[in-house]
């Protein structure tokens, strides 16, 4: 039996997952990044996501009103086209894969999650949308890793996808020396047309 409290604060971020069949393509284009740097810490491919609002540490308490005002944006807001594309890096020390596609619907969509937000009282570190899906992260002594993997997926190209869900995304509890793991807290179908 499980009698743990529910956690007071959860860590908390709004995406768009890919489909599993744009994902194992990815998976499959890293594969020789993956053999070659086995000291990068390497996201499971499940998590992978694109983060279009990351709010950070809420009160549980928080998450309620975040979840009505999402339904509603989602509901509003068309399915996006989308392709995972090339790779790069950020600092030597994050891989990630590039976004394709409908940029300027990704942009929009993540400036209304980012009003929603805002008008559900809850404030945030509001960074620039730099759309990527984030793949590894480089250990402190390891300096040249990432920047090789991402010249690895410079010519990559995955097929065009939709992105037809909104997820408000948790991070595990009692996070440790452990990789993150993420949960749907919840997510919403956008709209059809």
């Amino acid at each position: 039996m499980n009698d743990l409290p529910e956690p007071s604060t959860i860590r908390v971020f709004v995406a768009l997952a890919p489909p599993d069949e744009a994902k194992d393509e990815l998976a499959e284009a890293l594969w020789a990044a993956t053999a070659g740097h086995p000291r990068l810490r390497w996201n499971r491919i499940e998590d992978w996501h694109v983060t279009l609002a990351f709010l950070g540490e809420l009160p549980a308490t928080a998450v309620p009103p975040l979840r009505s005002a999402l339904a509603g944006l989602a509901a509003s807001h068309p399915v996006l086209h989308l392709g995972l594309r090339g790779g790069g890096h950020f600092d030597g020390r994050l891989l990630w894969s590039g976004i394709d596609g409908d940029l300027d619907g990704l942009h929009r969509l993540a400036a209304d999650v980012r009003d929603v937000v805002g008008s559900c009282g809850i404030a945030f570190n509001e960074r620039p949308l730099r759309p990527h899906l984030t793949l590894a992260r480089a250990r402190r002594d390891d300096p040249t890793s990432v920047p090789e993997a991402a010249a690895a997926l410079a010519g990559f190209a995955g097929r065009p996808w939709r992105a037809e869900r909104l997820h408000l995304v948790g991070s595990n509890v009692g996070r440790g020396p452990g990789p993150i793991r993420y949960r749907d807290l919840e997510a919403w179908r956008l709209a059809a047309g």
